[in-house]
């Protein structure tokens, strides 16, 4: 197997403290346990320096080469946290938190990170200084922005940043990423359409506001086919739409919002503003008043060339194939906090297969602990490529 061999013993130590993450997971900045776990393990493991707090409760570890640290310094990043929802797996180590749940293998991504720590930071077969970075808040609370705002980019140098994540329905052997963008932005909107109520026997006297609010829905559409370009991507999708609490009655308002997901800047910047003047633009015609809300989300996760052409190399190493990684895999519009690192600093962004499991975000979705080597000999054979000792 092309992965480290050395990574066979910690096999069931790294799935261990997968396992226990698993079974105690934190949703956003609430990652308590899980930071103190990581910190703790970071200790006992020789890691030069730890740092807990960042970000709020994000930690930070440094190991350092063989020439004591200088010269290059690359991060690692894996998110802590989990998703606000209960978990159907029926394992023995499912989550004991109601209603939280790691639905999206964060669990496996810190326990892979904690070994790829475990191993450096006993070989040191490496010159420069290596930034573990253990992340809150991937989901939807853009944990990465925080830490960056308390100072993950001037309290430690960091030359470049990888990070990776797990991919179900691909074999674990396998990679995939691509240069430019990878992942789509993560806007959203929250429309309030006020309109007039009265009784549902007599339309005619007020101002519905579920028939304005179905035709922003149905105008909302056309940006994507006649307002962008058919090569460039984008998605608006309205995800709720409230209104009304009897069968004969017309209500006052109705609440609607979404989110709009584009790869590319201007395309972003375009459609924010077209879905207000289309929002408005109905409302008016309609006779109806409106508050609209505009969320800026994550930006779109954009791959760093030198960095992913680099990346790909060493994933095809430790998949043992050239064939095994997908240099140019289709972008996808889920959207990623490490957006905000790679607009600071060059890095890449990989998949790892997960193999034939639930997809992410499902119930009965369970990281497949085979993936563990694969992860850990990723981020080492980066590590010692990029920074060999001398």
């Amino acid at each position: 197997m092309p992965t480290i061999n050395r990574l066979a013993e910690m096999h069931d130590e790294i799935t261990a403290w997968r396992r226990d993450f698993h079974e105690y997971p934190e949703v956003l900045y609430e990652t308590h346990r899980t930071a103190a776990k990581v910190a703790e393990i970071l200790q006992e493991i020789g890691v030069d320096e730890v740092t807990t707090g960042v970000g709020r409760t994000g930690v930070v570890g440094v190991i350092k080469g063989r020439n004591g640290g200088a010269g290059k310094s690359i991060a690692l990043r894996a998110d802590m946290d989990a998703l606000p929802m209960s978990e159907e797996t029926g394992k023995e180590y499912a989550s004991k938190n109601e209603g939280a749940m790691h639905a999206c293998g964060h669990d496996g991504h810190t326990a892979m990170l904690l070994g790829t720590a475990k191993y450096l930071a006993e070989t040191r077969n490496f010159d420069g200084t290596v930034i573990l970075v253990f992340q809150p808040a991937e989901e939807g609370g853009a944990g990465a922005k925080a830490m960056m705002d308390d100072g993950l980019f001037t309290r430690w140098n960091v030359d470049e940043i990888y990070g990776l994540h797990n991919q179900p329905g691909t074999p674990i052997d396998h990679f995939a990423t691509r240069s430019g963008p990878l992942m789509a932005s993560t806007d959203e909107f929250t429309i309030t359409v006020k309109g007039i109520g009265g009784h549902a026997a007599y339309p005619h006297n007020t101002i519905d506001p579920v028939v304005v609010g179905s035709q922003i829905v149905s105008a909302l559409q056309s940006i994507a086919s006649r307002n962008v370009g058919p090569l460039q991507s984008i998605v608006i999708s309205v995800t709720f739409f409230q209104a009304g609490t009897a069968y004969n009655i017309i209500p006052d308002t109705a609440k609607l919002g979404g989110t709009i997901r584009t790869l590319n800047q201007d395309v972003r910047k375009q459609a924010a503003e077209r879905v207000k003047q289309v929002v408005e633009g109905v409302c008016a015609a309609n006779g109806a008043g409106v508050d609209f809300e505009f969320n800026d989300g994550y930006p779109s996760t954009s791959n760093h060339p030198e960095q992913t052409k680099f990346a790909t190399q060493i994933a095809a190493e430790i998949a043992g194939s050239a064939d095994k990684v997908d240099e140019n895999i289709e972008p996808t519009m889920g959207g990623e906090d490490f957006a905000y690192y790679l607009e600071e600093k060059p890095g890449a962004f990989i998949f790892l297969g997960n193999g034939d499991t639930a997809g992410l975000h499902h119930p009965k979705y369970d990281f497949n602990d085979e993936a563990i080597p694969y992860g850990c000999s990723y981020f080492i054979k980066l590590v010692e490529t990029a920074m060999p000792a001398t």
